[in-house]
């Protein structure tokens, strides 16, 4: 039985909707569903005002795939409830998924209609993993994007991640981990340091100060069991002398200094004046209390060493979910061969065909454009980067794409595509995507939604 500290789920497979396993009796009724098919996951346009998406959530989905089985307890529950009959029973019971998926490395930025996920096999097979892939997607996705764009406002200055009181369990661990790949520092999140070996940290909250009889004591036990350079929390009662007491108790080597409430822009001036005036030139200053990218960036002036960023993080900063969807885009004829076919509904107009994608570089490495081809490789005039991996071979996870080594990889992988964008993507002035997306051969791209 996988626990809560392994990666994955015993039961990835029932994260799904009904109507794929409705889909699937049907598809097995009619003898299409093992046409070999090819569906995408993209976001046909990114939330509005934000200038890029950065891709969240591959590992933990391939992750989950291992575990997307239906085992007896799961062919049990949807016998009973009568959900699909007897035949699809049977085929769910043989279900390993078989095919290939190729895509966008996690951490890597992207933008409207960019391929972020393509995955081939039969139509049933791909069918199943819908539901999944674009919730793990469409979470991780815009958390990341959120992180991102925090780091940028931060400048430089370490952000940590504290937000898992804010949302589910299991939301927590997945937001942690998306954060540390946006370029969080680390997480309050114990869970995911476990999972995914990012850093954790924390000290104490006001609950420890109000244990005691008097602020001086929980000071000083906090600094006799974690040392003096733990960082205190100043603001449970008066600022001024919690500051005051704290550089008593832990004297100049005292680490930091919290600040929770308040006027945090006015504090930080008056806490750091504070603080220089008693010696402690070196203590830190680290400011949290519902904190998002433009708080962080009207502190930028304030003499702040660290954020503590939690709610508006967790939730996506305003976008909670990434807009995915996961289309079909081409499958086999009755003569075998591949065709293209595509969504055509007002507003939800998709392009049909397997794509191929890269972001166009000028002389500089500095990305101009995000350029699609349609069965085949886009024209590469030597500057360009291939934008897709392969991280399922027939059916085979590729190595170094999940667990902690996938986070590293994937932290990397944004930092990266952070330095080729330009300039104005680290701006949260509202605005158009920062490099446009382009079809190759003249193909149309499809009409922006209204």
């Amino acid at each position: 039985m996988t626990t809560s500290s392994t990666w994955g789920h015993p039961r990835a497979s029932l994260f799904t909707d009904h109507y794929e396993l409705t889909m699937l009796e049907a598809a097995l009724h009619s003898g299409a569903a093992h046409r070999r098919s090819v569906f995408e996951a993209f976001a046909r346009r990114l939330p509005d005002g934000r200038r890029y998406g950065v891709v969240g959530g591959t590992g933990r989905l391939l992750e989950g795939l291992e575990h997307f089985r239906f085992g007896p307890d799961e062919l049990d529950f949807l016998a009973r409830k009568r959900v699909v009959n007897d035949e699809t029973l049977d085929w769910l019971a043989g279900f390993r998924f078989s095919g290939n998926i190729h895509g966008y490395a996690e951490g890597d930025v992207y933008f409207p209609n960019s391929p972020i996920l393509t995955v081939e096999s039969t139509f049933a097979e791909a069918c199943m993993l819908e539901t999944y892939v674009l919730s793990v997607l469409n979470h991780d996705s815009a958390i990341a994007s959120a992180a991102s764009r925090m780091i940028g406002a931060a400048g430089g200055r370490p952000c940590i991640e504290m937000g898992s009181r804010r949302t589910h369990e299991e939301s927590a661990v997945a937001a942690s981990r998306a954060a540390v790949i946006a370029g969080f520092a680390g997480t309050s999140n114990l869970e995911a340091g476990l999972r995914y070996g990012v850093p954790t940290l924390g000290t104490a909250a006001h609950s420890f100060t109000l244990l005691h009889d008097t602020e001086a004591e929980a000071f000083r036990a906090q600094v006799e069991s974690l040392g003096s350079g733990t960082t205190l929390l100043v603001d449970t009662y008066d600022v001024e002398n919690a500051v005051r007491l704290a550089v008593d108790v832990a004297g100049a080597a005292l680490g930091g200094v919290r600040l929770d409430s308040g006027d945090l822009l006015a504090q930080a001036h008056e806490v750091r004046a504070q603080l220089d005036a008693l010696g402690n030139t070196n203590t830190r200053i680290t400011v949290t209390s519902d904190l998002d990218e433009f708080a962080i960036a009207a502190l930028a002036a304030a003499p702040v060493d660290s954020y503590g960023v939690g709610t508006s993080l967790v939730t996506g900063s305003g976008a909670p979910t990434a807009s995915m969807v996961y289309k079909l885009v081409a499958r086999e004829g009755d003569d075998g061969e591949f065709v293209s076919v595509a969504k055509a509904a007002k507003n939800k107009v998709s392009v049909g065909g397997r794509k191929v994608a890269m972001r166009r570089l000028n002389a500089r490495g500095i990305a101009t454009a995000e350029v699609v081809g349609i069965g085949h490789a886009p024209g590469n005039d030597g500057n360009d980067r291939p934008l897709l991996h392969q991280f399922v071979h027939d059916g085979v996870l590729a190595p170094g794409w999940t667990g902690p080594e996938g986070v590293a990889r994937a932290t990397a992988q944004h930092a990266a595509a952070m330095a080729e964008l330009p300039g104005a993507a680290r701006r949260l002035q509202r605005g158009e995507p920062v490099i446009p997306t382009e079809y190759e051969d003249n193909v149309t791209s499809p009409a922006p939604a209204k």
